[in-house]
């Protein structure tokens, strides 16, 4: 009998989703798992935890409730524990503030014995003679490394912002992401004219918040996308069942040229901006406008940047409108750019990047359940957290269907069933309801 390895699973990165999965495998008595991040603390998109700002998604789909909601680290006890209960359910509101989802997430992580923070996963390979992944790690604090061996691994390394390429070359204290926003707020209080690019969630929450700040800042904003309008999220009943485990057997099973042409129509179900979020600032600009005062703040769709000068006092962007086919300049001091994020390299995963089963597209092959698909020597599974859309459609990044996935990765680490899934839940058949005659 070979040796054993010193885990059943480890995580690499704590992000939500990962958070997740050890959330639900706490308690768990025969899966010993543990979770390592490189960063000292938790702390969700921290650039963007505006105030006033929420999720797009109710309490509900918090790291635990959907596939069991007895659990002790749902967002409910997370309010019990912190006499807010109460308080919440006044609020009349199912989305909590985005500050308060952190805190909750970091109510959480610093709970949980199986997460360590300050840890950096270097690389992780394939044993084959013992038949496990070996893992190092390194505490950023010391430097010192670390040798764990897993049978099996999850990676949960999540996104990172992007910048256009007209952009990167001007990125600095002018030119910035969106995920800087906060850190960068302080800076922005001599600038008599900033420019938000990207029609996104994120791009609407800071222009509302520069919008909001026009009372005690004399200051011109601009908004402009190269969307063709600044469009709401398709946030009804039956949109909302594309993020349901229905849905995604369905995507799942569809041919992968169907699957690729499919996901990019599907970007108003999770690309886009809430309604409230458009109400708000259409209020305040209705505001602004009161006694016939001239508008300083200009929103423009349908407009691609193409390229940028710097100069002393801040910078000029060179648009065309796609529809006209016509060019337009703007010259502003700062801009702050909601341009998205992609999937982080995993290069932890480049020592056994010759086990893993590639797509046509040069794409991981990921099963079902979450796993990618390895060379038939591995005897171990490496899950996959966010990184399936390709695969698995539009609800891979989603937060409220995380823990449907995480009790799907444990139901399969375990070998048994551990949490329940739901047979149905939605209304809408997505596949063929009545076979051909």
């Amino acid at each position: 009998m070979g040796k054993q390895p010193d885990y059943d699973v480890v995580g690499i990165g704590i992000g939500p989703f990962n958070l997740g999965l050890a959330a639900l495998s706490d308690g768990i008595t025969d899966l010993r798992a543990v979770f390592f991040e490189a960063r000292p603390t938790f702390d969700w998109h921290p650039g963007l935890l505006i105030d006033g700002a929420t999720l797009q998604v109710p309490f509900l789909a918090d790291l635990v409730s959907l596939v069991c909601p007895t659990s002790r680290w749902s967002f409910l006890n997370y309010l019990h524990t912190r006499d807010r209960l109460f308080a919440y359910s006044f609020m009349d509101s199912p989305n909590p503030l985005r500050t308060e989802y952190n805190d909750y997430c970091q109510w959480v992580a610093n709970s949980l014995p199986s997460c360590r923070f300050g840890t950096r996963v270097e690389s992780v390979t394939w044993d084959a003679d013992h038949r496990y992944f070996v893992i190092t790690t390194m505490t950023e604090e010391t430097g010192q490394q670390r040798i764990i061996t897993s049978t099996n691994v999850a990676v949960g390394i999540g996104t990172e912002p992007v910048l256009p390429a007209t952009l990167q070359a001007a990125a600095g204290d002018r030119v910035f992401h969106s995920a800087e926003y906060l850190e960068r707020l302080s800076g922005l209080d001599g600038y008599r004219d900033i420019t938000v690019i990207g029609s996104g969630q994120s791009g609407a929450e800071i222009f509302l918040d520069l919008l909001q700040q026009q009372g005690t800042q004399n200051r011109t904003l601009r908004w402009i996308t190269r969307s063709r309008a600044f469009r709401p999220m398709a946030y009804s009943q039956l949109g909302l069942e594309h993020f349901t485990p229905d849905y995604t057997r369905y995507f799942y099973s569809l041919s992968q040229p169907v699957k690729d042409e499919i996901l990019p129509s599907q970007w108003n179900l999770y690309n886009a901006i809430s309604e409230e979020t458009l109400a708000a600032i259409y209020g305040l600009l209705y505001q602004r406008t009161v006694g016939g005062r001239p508008p300083t703040e200009y929103l423009t769709p349908a407009a691609e940047l193409e390229s940028v000068w710097i100069h002393a006092n801040g910078c000029e962007l060179a648009f065309r409108q796609v529809e006209q086919d016509t060019r337009f300049m703007v010259d502003t001091e700062c801009v702050i750019a909601a341009t998205g994020y992609r999937r982080r390299p995993a290069e932890i995963l480049k020592p056994i990047e010759h086990l893993i089963t590639l797509d046509e597209a040069g794409r991981h092959q990921i099963g079902e359940d979450h796993r990618l698909i390895l060379d038939e020597q591995v005897a171990g599974s490496v899950f996959v957290q966010n990184a399936e859309a390709h695969t698995h459609g539009v609800s891979a990044p989603d937060l409220g269907l995380g823990a449907c996935r995480n009790a799907t990765i444990i139901n399969r680490l375990a070998g048994r069933r551990v949490y329940r899934l739901p047979r149905k839940a939605a209304f809408t058949h997505f596949d063929a309801p009545y076979p051909a005659n």
